[in-house]
């Protein structure tokens, strides 16, 4: 899916911050493995789902663990999809990363415990010591299951539980987060996402409460109008509006913190984008000269600083509104 305009009377992102957002030295290499799922979510700005068939290939996983090992500069490897621990490279990935004395993320929907052939995982992330941040986009029932399908709760904390005795959220060595995502708009009242620290105490008596449930953290995710989101906004006649509305909350204070500066998205086939909304909106990142850029030029050239421009696009109001938005949580 392309970027969509901005209307003539909306400011165009890239002048929002009085000077051309720049490249920092990069430190988080954050990888889409593919975009098959066995969920189809409503709010899935990738449009993944069990009939998606896009996925990395051999050629791409050994580049890609070649450029994880090569440059020690690259502290985190974040792991998305889709469900990546599905997908082709998922364990190449995972220990070649922890073979280099790296972080390892995967962005888990939990509920892929329970498939076929997949029930090893929440064992393989704990003997790994992967850090799992986990899409719970709401701590009530009926929220969850209306945004990620029916029974997705139930299953989702009997996945959490499942993590406590493994001793995730617990041991200092097996991090569990957790992933805020506020309803699509369905009206034009719009809000911008809860205070991150209250809400995670929120969650956290709520699942102690209700489950015995731990965690370390919970992340604030802005719902960004990329994907399945876009289709939802412009279907209601609301895209625009929810753009303006992002836009009139810009805060200059998150852009210095904003995740497109420090990280490298990759795509299934190599390609490099600045960030995982560009690479779902098709905006690839670019070097001075406008070339475009895949893993194996990165390979070539034995340097990661090759973009010194950050791509933007109106979406990206989504990341610097209120207290700004990004795979890490609230920026401020």
């Amino acid at each position: 899916m392309t970027p969509i305009a901005a209307k003539p009377s909306l400011m165009p992102f890239a002048e929002a911050p009085g000077q051309p957002l720049t490249k920092q030295p990069i430190t988080v290499l954050q990888l889409n493995l593919g975009k098959r799922c066995n969920l189809a979510c409503a709010h899935c700005h990738v449009e993944a789902s069990p009939t998606r068939t896009e996925e990395l290939s051999e050629t791409i996983c050994q580049q890609l663990i070649e450029l994880i090992q090569r440059f020690p500069q690259i502290e985190t490897v974040d792991l998305t999809g889709g469900a990546p621990e599905m997908l082709y490279g998922f364990k190449p990935i995972v220990e070649a990363t922890r073979g280099a004395g790296k972080q390892v993320i995967v962005r888990s929907n939990l509920t892929i415990y329970y498939e076929p052939g997949f029930e090893d995982t929440p064992t393989y992330c704990a003997q790994h010591q992967v850090r799992i941040v986990a899409s719970l986009p709401c701590y009530l029932a009926d929220n969850v299951d209306q945004m990620r399908g029916q029974g997705v709760y139930d299953a989702s904390i009997r996945a959490l539980q499942w993590l406590n005795r493994l001793g995730y959220g617990q041991d200092p060595s097996l991090l569990l987060d957790l992933v805020y995502n506020p309803p699509v708009p369905t009206t034009d009242s719009f809000s911008l996402t809860p205070n991150q620290v209250k809400l995670e105490q929120d969650y956290k008596v709520f699942l102690r409460q209700q489950f015995g449930i731990e965690f370390n953290q919970l992340l604030t995710i802005t719902n960004l109008p990329v994907g399945r989101t876009a289709f939802h906004l412009q279907h209601k006649k609301l895209y625009q509006p929810y753009v303006d509305f992002l836009a009139t909350h810009y805060n200059p204070a998150t852009v210095k913190d904003l995740m497109c500066r420090n990280e490298l998205s990759v795509d299934y086939r190599g390609y490099i984008y600045d960030c995982d909304f560009n690479q779902m909106a098709e905006l690839p990142a670019r070097t001075p000269t406008g070339e475009l850029l895949t893993v194996s030029r990165f390979l070539e050239a034995g340097r990661l600083d090759l973009i010194s421009e950050i791509q933007t696009a109106p979406y990206c109001y989504g990341c610097t509104a209120g207290s700004g938005s990004s795979c890490g949580g609230a920026l401020l």
